[in-house]
C-alpha cells in the first residue's frame, strides 16, 4: 500500500527578511523581521547607533 502525503499547515510561520528575503539569521526583535546581514548593512540608516 501506498501512502499519499499530507500537506499539513504550518503551525508556526517561517520568520522571513523584509530587505533580502532570505530564512536564515531572521531576527524578530521589535517586529523588524531583518537579517543579521541586512542589519548590519544598514543599522545607521534605521536608527542604530554603532559604538567601539
Amino acid at each position: 500500500m501506498s501512502e499519499q502525503k499530507v500537506k499539513k499547515p504550518w503551525k508556526v510561520q517561517p520568520k522571513m527578511c523584509s530587505m533580502c528575503g532570505t530564512h536564515k539569521g531572521v531576527m524578530g526583535r521589535y517586529d523588524m523581521h531583518i537579517c543579521r546581514r541586512c542589519f548590519k548593512d544598514n543599522a545607521e540608516r534605521i536608527g542604530f547607533r554603532k559604538y567601539d
